[in-house]
């Protein structure tokens, strides 16, 4: 398998620093609420930015809960880690990005800014990013990956 640049750390350290620098452009970065949004998608936009953040957080915490001692927020997975395969597992292969992926778009509901769907956008790009690194070290790691892969490609 091949070797991270030392700038990127062994276990993908830096993909941990860039999720931290992305979320913080979604709390509180520009939004762009310079242009306003149309009347009736700002009318929608807060209740339903609301709904997506606690869908987010709900997913994203029953994730971790799932996880349990084999969380980490680096793409690689710990040394004495389990391959779960069940729960939100078992529908989408990483619920934890998933979550916070629609808690960053309600979060632009909720403000109603242009860049911050932009910048939730970003993050999501950036979640299939890490992801795809992630995966390449779960398959090292567990051979059993490569049967649970394929069946989830379709569902995320």
């Amino acid at each position: 398998m091949k070797q991270l640049p030392w700038w990127k750390g062994r276990r993908g350290e830096w993909y941990v620093g860039l999720q931290f620098a992305l979320f913080a452009l979604v709390v509180f970065g520009p939004r762009g609420a310079a242009i306003a949004w149309p009347a009736p998608l700002a009318a929608i936009a807060r209740p339903a930015g609301i709904a997506l953040i606690l869908a987010g957080a709900l997913i994203a915490t029953a994730a971790v809960f799932k996880l349990g001692r084999n969380l980490t927020p680096l793409p690689h997975p710990k040394d004495d880690s389990t391959l779960i395969e069940t729960g939100l597992y078992g529908w989408v292969r990483h619920p934890i990005y998933c979550g916070l992926s629609l808690a960053a778009f309600g979060w632009a509901c909720v403000v109603q800014g242009w860049l911050t769907l932009l910048w939730a956008l970003v993050l999501l790009v950036f979640f299939d990013i890490k992801s795809r690194r992630e995966e390449a070290w779960l398959l090292a790691r567990f051979p059993a990956y490569a049967d649970y892969r394929p069946m989830r490609q379709d569902r995320g």
